[in-house]
């Protein structure tokens, strides 16, 4: 499977040339050549199938021409060694809880299943075996998943930017606290500057000729497509339950849109989804686009559900490439919303007290999408994608009560704190970037 980029000014490359890359030369995102379908037996007895069992059908797919297959399965059981569950919380909507992963977010199958392909294309089938520098912009929970899947990884050194005071104190710490091959630049500035950053570093023919980079944000295909694993799983839990199959709807919070992406292509692959929910914070620049047909980026504004606190979502020129560009054809199977603090804030306080069900503020903002959007005959699945304790000073707020924090967040806590700071000017990222051998 050769890999073009969505500015279509550049080379295909390989697999293992895509996630090296991270980002195409042209400024572009990679993206497949081709999307295969899966047969549609698969389909009929995926109800029967496990996690693992599902996602390396899925992966096989997309990469089975590039990664022997015992390599494969064995990265897949790596990456997903813990439970999703699917959770009914009304009569017709569902959560699938990724936040079961060793960070607390569905960013976790991600960074680890990205960090051993990495590891794999780097060394074992007779790469140079370099050291990579993993670059990554974080606006919550990437940092950290991204830093949890890389640690110790041989061969790899890993740079987290993120925006100063705008990430949870828990978020923080998951990442500043590691040390090892991890390191935590504090940028003056907001996520879309940490990424403009990053966006330069890759552009820079300076820095390319002395050091290899890679972005592990949802930028990298290793980090976006592993998310499908999820749309497959929650459909196949779903099966057991008494709904209608050919009317299910997935509503996700949608920061830089690599989740919605990845979901998409699942669905051209012939998972039977009948549309996706776009939800959103303040942050609505989709939204707008979806409403007008005009794609008009903007600075981003801090809200509670911070890790979608994105002006310029990376991941939306795929979604464009995806469909060639034609609007009517992206509202054919997408759909959007978007949320007020005040709004969110009201969502989890009424939910608490309605069922006792907890959501973080991103999943109550797909929540609240797919309860405001959902038709009648339809059933919905929204992804819950953080405990809610990595938010626990807004959630208590809201509900008036204690929110119990798991032990591997609150040991996160009592790490020492190493920390870069830096302006929001790229020079200061290059020159502290060339620093290193």
């Amino acid at each position: 499977m050769k890999y073009y980029s969505t500015n279509h000014k550049s080379e295909m490359v390989s697999l293992k040339e895509a996630i090296i890359k991270g980002l195409a030369p042209d400024g572009g995102l990679y993206m497949p050549e081709r999307i295969p379908a899966i047969p549609a037996a698969f389909f009929r007895h995926i109800g029967e199938m496990s996690l693992q069992d599902i996602a390396y059908v899925v992966a096989n797919t997309l990469f089975g021409d590039d990664m022997e297959s015992v390599a494969l399965k064995n990265l897949i059981n790596e990456a997903l060694s813990f439970e999703i569950p699917l959770v009914k919380v009304a009569d017709n909507k569902y959560s699938l809880e990724l936040y079961h992963g060793p960070t607390l977010a569905f960013k976790d199958v991600g960074a680890r299943f990205m960090a051993r392909m990495l590891a794999y294309f780097n060394g074992s089938d007779g790469g140079d075996g370099g050291t990579v520098h993993v670059l990554a912009a974080t606006s919550g929970d990437t940092g950290s998943a991204v830093a949890n899947g890389f640690l110790d990884v041989p061969g790899v050194q890993v740079h987290v930017l993120y925006p100063k005071g705008k990430v949870s104190p828990i978020q923080e710490a998951q990442f500043t606290t590691l040390g090892h091959n991890i390191s935590a630049i504090e940028i003056d500035g907001t996520f879309d500057d940490c990424q403009a950053m990053v966006k330069a570093a890759f552009s820079d023919k300076e820095i390319a000729s002395k050091m290899f980079l890679t972005s592990a944000n949802s930028i990298n295909v290793a980090r976006f497509l592993p998310q499908m694993f999820y749309f497959y799983h929650a459909y196949a839990r779903l099966m057991s339950e008494d709904v209608d199959m050919k009317n299910v709807v997935v509503a996700v919070p949608s920061g830089n849109f690599g989740n919605l992406c990845s979901g998409l292509i699942a669905k051209r692959m012939g998972l039977p989804i009948k549309r996706f929910i776009a939800a959103n914070n303040r942050n609505d620049v989709v939204l707008q686009y979806l409403n007008s047909g005009v794609y008009s980026p903007r600075a981003s504004v801090a809200t509670v559900a911070n890790a979608m606190d994105v002006g310029d979502p990376s991941n939306f020129a795929r979604i464009l490439d995806l469909y060639g560009g034609v609007h009517k054809d992206v509202c054919a199977d997408i759909s959007g919303c978007a949320y007020d603090d005040d709004a969110i804030k009201r969502t989890i306080k009424e939910e608490y007290e309605r069922s006792g069900y907890l959501l973080d503020p991103h999943g109550a903002v797909a929540y609240r999408g797919l309860s405001d959007h959902l038709r009648q005959g339809e059933t919905g699945i929204f992804f819950e994608t953080a405990h809610p304790a990595k938010f626990k000073e807004t959630v208590e707020s809201v509900i008036g009560g204690n929110v119990a924090v798991p032990k591997r967040l609150s040991a996160f806590l009592s790490g020492e704190k190493h920390v870069t700071r830096m302006s929001a000017l790229y020079p200061a990222f290059k020159k502290y970037l060339m620093a290193f051998k």
